[in-house]
């Protein structure tokens, strides 16, 4: 925060990274890296974040899996091993919350639920089989 008010007051350029850069998670990798581990780490910690605000049943799940994921893009970025995809953690990490998680946090399918109106033909669908007589 110095820094960036820092860089308005003397009309420098502003910093790069921000309270980010010094995690852990980017200091183990390469220079070439660092950007794209920011980003990734920040968009983790905003997944993180959301979750903890909008869910009823307070678990630490979510933010272990996450820290795998980063700790996998880390790997990726030096060996270039294959993560696993965000779906197949979030999956597992519901799975790690247990049942109480889903129950507190409706279900947790992810499913759309129908309309209560679905008997009834909309103007689309009557026009369409209109055109098929």
């Amino acid at each position: 925060e110095k820094a960036l008010f820092r860089a308005l007051k003397t009309k420098g350029n502003t910093p790069k990274y921000g309270l980010i850069f010094h995690s852990s998670f980017i200091g183990k990798a390469h220079a070439r890296n660092k950007g794209r581990i920011s980003r990734y780490l920040a968009n983790k910690c905003s997944i993180a974040s959301r979750i903890d605000c909008f869910s009823d049943f307070q678990t630490n799940a979510f933010g272990e899996k996450l820290k795998e994921q980063v700790e996998e893009r880390l790997e990726f970025y030096d060996k270039g091993t294959a993560p696993r995809k965000n779906i197949a953690m979030m999956q597992a990490a519901l799975e790690a919350a247990g049942p109480e998680y889903a129950a507190a946090n409706g279900g947790g399918g992810g499913k759309k639920r129908k309309a209560s109106g679905d008997d009834e033909k909309t103007p689309k669908k009557a026009k369409k089989e209109k055109k098929e007589k």
